[in-house]
């Protein structure tokens, strides 16, 4: 595998995108800066070109082009950002007006994603994702796949190999998919252990940058890496907590999601989010204090229908209500609740919803248990739990979490 390396001195950058009208080029754009942040690069200007469609040789204008190469130097920019995915020959001709190197948003993701995969699962998914996204670019681009030296929308495997064809991209692609195959049997091994072992499951999902990782940090003291920047968690986290119930659930953290993610980096990621498709519950976080909430919401139930995930039970959590001037508008639910997590409050009113909406496993009761039933007690204890247990005159008073499967028997000796 390949070496991430942090660069010291940010690579000073100018973003560029065309708006056809597709979708909203400023919100777009901003979303872009985040991305360019987050990958170590100073973005010092952008340039935006209204057009009914894209310049198939240059996506951009040639004359708009021109205007920017005037302005890349003054700037001190070295390095120029695409908000569209670009052709190898798009990408190798804007370079020739433009002389600084030039990468798409796609590249861009991609290479958040090799800087903060840290299991070996993340890192064969980066790289698969890298390495169909280059096969079909391999004509087009030319040197610009092999430069020496790294930087922004270089990291990865192959940069240093100009000799590097489609044949020996096709063979690793194939050994990659292999070993991700087998990393899957074990994923799904483990699913089906917990489901068989009546372990209760619950999804967190969601845009990049809501508060997930902070969720389950303040929930279980996870540990898990959580920074203000957009994709600060690749790998998934499973914790588990305790609900008031007395059962117990586990919380699975997954890979933020964005608008416009690359095609092969959903696939390649489709094995992690799967976890969200085999989850009892899915804990849909949102960021209240973002103007973007609506859209960023859509982007993720598309991607949780593509997955499967209609019939799963959905808990929308507003976070961020100690900064958003919205928590006023947020009206709390069976299915809703407002939260922050970096303040924790709210906690014990998302605890009671996702106990409501976990299926009933097990049920917490007061049974009053005669001495001849005793043999009750001891099956209680192995699926369930027992809080509490005081010898009467009557019986035996137990506070347990019964299993589902007892409970019917256990009724008779409820208080």
């Amino acid at each position: 595998m390949y070496e991430n390396k942090t660069e010291e001195v940010p690579v000073k950058a100018v973003l560029a995108c065309v708006d056809t009208g597709e979708f909203d080029a400023e919100v777009s754009i901003k979303e872009l800066e985040e991305l360019a942040s987050t990958a170590g690069a100073e973005v010092v200007g952008t340039a935006i070109q209204r057009k009914a469609a894209f310049d198939p040789a240059t996506c951009m204008g040639a004359g708009r082009l021109e205007e920017l190469h005037e302005q890349l130097e003054p700037l001190g920019a070295e390095l120029v950002i695409f908000d569209h995915e670009l052709t190898g020959i798009q990408v190798r001709n804007i370079e020739d007006i433009l002389g600084v190197r030039i990468i798409d948003r796609t590249t861009l993701i991609l290479d958040i994603f090799a800087q903060r995969a840290r299991t070996k699962e993340g890192k064969l998914q980066v790289e698969l994702a890298q390495q169909k996204y280059r096969l079909p670019r391999l004509t087009g681009m030319g040197t610009a796949l092999s430069r020496l030296g790294g930087g922004i929308g270089t990291r990865g495997p192959g940069e240093t190999k100009l000799e590097t064809d489609k044949r020996h991209i096709r063979r690793r692609i194939s050994a990659l998919e292999e070993e991700l195959r087998e990393l899957k049997k074990h994923r799904d091994f483990s699913r089906s252990r917990r489901k068989k072992d009546g372990v209760l499951c619950a999804a967190i999902v969601g845009y990049t940058n809501v508060g997930k990782s902070t969720l389950l940090n303040a929930l279980t003291d996870a540990g898990v890496l959580a920074e203000n920047k957009l994709f600060a968690t690749l790998d998934t986290t499973s914790r588990s907590i305790e609900l008031p119930d007395g059962r117990s659930v586990l919380l699975i953290d997954t890979v933020g999601l964005i608008s416009r993610l690359p095609h092969d980096l959903v696939e390649a990621f489709k094995s992690t989010l799967e976890e969200a498709a085999a989850a009892d519950l899915i804990l849909n976080v949102q960021d209240i204090s973002s103007p973007e909430r609506e859209k960023q919401a859509e982007v993720t139930a598309k991607l949780l229908e593509e997955l499967g995930c209609g019939g799963i039970p959905k808990l929308d959590v507003m976070n961020k209500a100690d900064v958003s001037p919205e928590r006023d508008m947020i009206f709390e639910d069976e299915h809703t609740v407002l939260i922050s997590a970096k303040e924790q409050t709210g906690f014990d009113r998302l605890l009671e919803r996702i106990t409501q909406l976990l299926p009933e496993t097990a049920r917490r009761m007061q049974l009053m248990v005669p001495y001849d039933k005793t043999s009750l007690i001891s099956r209680i204890r192995e699926d369930g739990k027992v809080f509490s247990e005081e010898y009467t005159g009557e019986g035996t008073q137990i506070d347990a979490l019964v299993d589902i499967k007892l409970i019917k028997e256990a009724e008779k000796y409820k208080i």
